[in-house]
């Protein structure tokens, strides 16, 4: 018993080295991106509508999640499901941010979403894979007292380097061009291509595929069983709840930051240090849920997390008055603190809940089921950011005139409160489900 406990731990050990690794590269994914959006406004003059459009569209291979779930679920290379695409992910964000910095610097603003748009495939290549090997490792822990270690160690990875990247970055801005943050950017992404196809996906001792079946026929026969987890009431209408609370939002996201920076004329780092601050909170906050909030019911987890969240908007209504200037508390510091929560809150609201979709998600399909869901996420964040542009047009916002900010945020956080009139469609606890035949 001695030595399967060290095995297992042994094996337990370098999937959190694989996990950690891959969250860590794709939270450190705001460094370049905290280039481009200053790229964009300082270097080719966007304007905040265009900015926010530009953020979102950037963010449509998001969508198709559920396609790389069905091929890493059911299409192996070289005997692999997982490590390979990590790999292949990684590739293409390299190449991605590589061709910016090589094309010159007249280069459109068409290209310049074009290889954004292959970046972000790539990138979601990889996230699908990443959570795949969260969920099918998570499941090898035995012990009901482990359970969603691996996910707040993940999201804890995905934070720290959030909150260096941003801290980096928001010192980088002021030193080296944008380009130089690409470069060395696409430099990890490739460090990070080499490191992942030199470990065997044996070693992490992950579920194996039962049967030779044909590759079309494994594609079909994983779409069905996504069809199958997908009829459960307590998945779907858990994950129909989850989008919808991102996508009715309205989120001003473009406007804040030309208000912060334009406006305000705050300078890069407190940008930087907001989001710093953000991912810290992040943090502390997977490890408050880990020691303390694991075992509360998930329902009652994320109502109260929503709750803050449209506090915070509110907050923001008393910062663009001038409430707090009035307090003595100064623009940089509010910035710095509520901000970063606020943005830091949006995503830690995903821990609990796919904590809960790994315990309802059908043995065979967590990468298929994983992928739905991120891909639900991602198009509800791009018809959030759809709606924030809507709205600062219809409010009379723009990078000049701010006047209607107040209303729009109000309108915002009323959007933000409907999801909880709906929160009993989260089921309280979550039970691991037995593939149905």
């Amino acid at each position: 018993m001695g030595e399967k406990k060290k095995a297992r731990e042994t094996t337990m050990d370098r999937v959190k080295w694989v996990v950690g690794l891959g969250f860590w590269v794709q939270g450190f994914r705001c460094f370049p991106w905290l280039g481009i959006n200053f790229y964009l406004k300082d270097g080719l003059g966007v304007p905040a509508s265009a900015l926010q459009i530009l953020q979102n569209s950037a963010n449509l291979p998001m969508v198709a999640k559920p396609l790389y779930g069905l091929l890493s679920d059911a299409v192996a290379i070289r005997g692999q499901r997982r490590l390979p695409y990590v790999a292949l992910g990684a590739l293409l964000q390299a190449v991605s941010w590589l061709a910016i910095v090589l094309l010159p610097e007249s280069m459109s603003i068409t290209f310049l979403t074009l290889f954004l748009l292959l970046g972000n495939l790539g990138a979601s290549i990889a996230e699908v894979a990443n959570d795949a090997i969260v969920a099918e490792a998570g499941k090898q822990l035995q012990s009901p007292s482990m359970s969603g270690q691996l996910q707040s160690f993940a999201l804890m990875s995905f934070a720290s380097a959030g909150a260096l990247g941003n801290l980096v970055g928001g010192f980088a801005i002021n030193l080296v061009s944008p380009r130089t943050m690409f470069l060395l950017f696409a430099l990890l992404l490739l460090l990070q291509f080499f490191t992942t196809v030199a470990v065997p996906e044996s070693s992490l001792n992950l579920p194996k595929k039962a049967g030779n079946s044909s590759k079309s026929s494994s594609i079909r026969k994983q779409l069905s069983e996504l069809k199958i987890a997908l009829r459960k009431p307590e998945i779907s209408c858990s994950i129909v709840w989850f989008s919808a609370s991102y996508a009715m939002v309205p989120l001003l996201i473009g406007t804040m930051f030309f208000y912060q920076t334009q406006h305000l004329n705050l300078d890069p780092s407190v940008i930087g240090f907001s989001k710093v601050f953000g991912q810290a909170a992040l943090m502390a906050w997977s490890v408050a849920y880990t020691k303390q909030f694991k075992k509360t019911p998930a329902r009652k987890v994320l109502s109260m997390l929503q709750v803050t969240i449209v506090l915070l908007m509110v907050s923001d209504v008393l910062f663009v008055k001038g409430i707090y200037r009035d307090m003595g508390v100064s623009d940089s510091v509010y910035v710095v603190i509520f901000s970063g929560l606020l943005e830091a809150l949006f995503q830690f609201k995903g821990l609990p809940f796919s904590v809960l979709m790994a315990q309802l998600c059908p043995a065979g399909c967590e990468g298929s089921v994983m992928a739905f869901l991120m891909s639900a996420l991602a198009l509800a964040t791009i018809i959030s950011g759809y709606l924030g542009v809507a709205l600062a047009a219809f409010m009379g916002i723009t990078g000049t005139d701010f006047s209607g900010l107040t209303v729009g945020i109000l309108v915002q956080a009323a959007c933000a409160l409907l999801p909880l009139c709906w929160s009993s469609w989260i089921p309280d606890t979550g039970r691991p489900e037995k593939k149905e035949e």
